[in-house]
Formats: C-alpha cells, sequence, structure tokens
C-alpha cells in the first residue's frame, strides 16, 4: 500500500511538473512566433526533457514520458490551451518565470522523491531533484536560442535543490513524503518567488578595476 501511495504521489507531481512546464514552453513558442507544431514541439520539450533525462539516469527505461501516452497528451493539452487562449495565459507579468517557477517546484522534489524510491544514495537524489527541475526550461531556452535561466537567473538552480534536500533530508527522517514533497515545493517556489519578485541573489564577483 505504501509503494502504491508513493506512486500515485510521484505521478500527480510529475503530470503537475509536465503540466506547467509544457505552458512555459508554449508561451515561449508564441513569443518568438512559432507556428502551432512549433509550439507542440517546445511544449513537449520543455514538459518532459527534466523527467526523461532522471527516468534515463536512474534506469527508470523507457522514461515515463516515452512509456506513458498521458504525458504527451499532458503537453499537448497545454500547447493548445496557450495557441486558443494565448492572451489569457499570457496576461501574467513575467510569464513564462511563474510557470516555470511553478514546474521547477514540482520536478525538484518528483525527482529527490524518485531516485530515493530507485535506492540512489541522499547526496544524489538532492541533485538529479535539482537536474529534473532544470533539464526543461533549459531545453526550452536552447531552442529559442536564448541564454538558458539557469545561467542567468538568481536563485533557480539553488531553489531546485534547496527543494529537493528537503525531501532527502525528510526521507532520512523517516518524515512522510506527502509532507515532504509539498514543504519542499513549498520552498523552491517560494526562493524563485523572492528572485522573480524582489530581486533575490546570490553575491557576484566584482569586475577588476582598470584594464
Amino acid at each position: 500500500m505504501h509503494e502504491q501511495l508513493i506512486h500515485v504521489l510521484l505521478t500527480m507531481l510529475d503530470l503537475g511538473g509536465t503540466f506547467v512546464f509544457a505552458i512555459s514552453g508554449a508561451v515561449a513558442a508564441v513569443r518568438h512566433r512559432l507556428d502551432i507544431f512549433g509550439i507542440m514541439v517546445l511544449a513537449f520539450a520543455a514538459g518532459n526533457a527534466g523527467g526523461i533525462t532522471r527516468d534515463v539516469l536512474i534506469g527508470a527505461v523507457p522514461p515515463a514520458a516515452i512509456a506513458n501516452w498521458t504525458y504527451v497528451g499532458v503537453s499537448i493539452l497545454a500547447g493548445f490551451i496557450v495557441f486558443f487562449w494565448d492572451p489569457v495565459v499570457t496576461r501574467l507579468d513575467h510569464k513564462v518565470q511563474w510557470f516555470d517557477a511553478v514546474g521547477l517546484a514540482f520536478f525538484a522534489v518528483a525527482g529527490a522523491e524518485k531516485a530515493l524510491v530507485h535506492g540512489l544514495n541522499p547526496l544524489m537524489a538532492a541533485l538529479l531533484g535539482m537536474l529534473t527541475g532544470i533539464g526543461g526550461g533549459m531545453l526550452r531556452d536552447v531552442l529559442v536560442r536564448e541564454i538558458p535561466v539557469v545561467l542567468r537567473a538568481d536563485l533557480y538552480a539553488l531553489a531546485a535543490l534547496a527543494g529537493a534536500a528537503v525531501v532527502v533530508t525528510a526521507h532520512l527522517l523517516h518524515v512522510s513524503p506527502w509532507v515532504s514533497t509539498v514543504v519542499g515545493g513549498l520552498l523552491c517556489f517560494a526562493l524563485r518567488y523572492g528572485a522573480i519578485r524582489h530581486g533575490w541573489h546570490l553575491p557576484t564577483a566584482k569586475p577588476p578595476r582598470g584594464g
């Protein structure tokens, strides 16, 4: 019963992250004036790249995004929503960033939890959670010829790592994964919210003076 509940939790997180990241990919495609096929491609790429990378690395093959048609369906649904209701979806300020922040939270905790289920050690599980969170956004940005947000945004990969670390720590303390994924996801989103809304950032090196 416990394993079944974990499977349900992971599926919910994965599909939620897929949908939100697919929305962000489709919005980016519309912003770059791609046609409907391009929108669908970008929606699928953004929504599933992180999960596919995670599954391949932990040996869960074929990846869920390929083996289960639901992931493709969710991605296509997100693409159609943006295509037909673009004025509604894109009305938000920093639209791609907000969808990206939610997807980051979903995938960071899902990646860490799935890594733990497959027997990875806690450190690698946390790192894999971070990789799962940033993968979709990186591919989306590369496909539209932008510098990936993980390289130019403050508290992006760090936010994903923090959320994944909560899941891993809770696992070591035998806390319910349902609780840890909620807390970890909220922490990840809160850090990205602060970075987007209030400009939170890590210290940066000062350029040398003179020539």
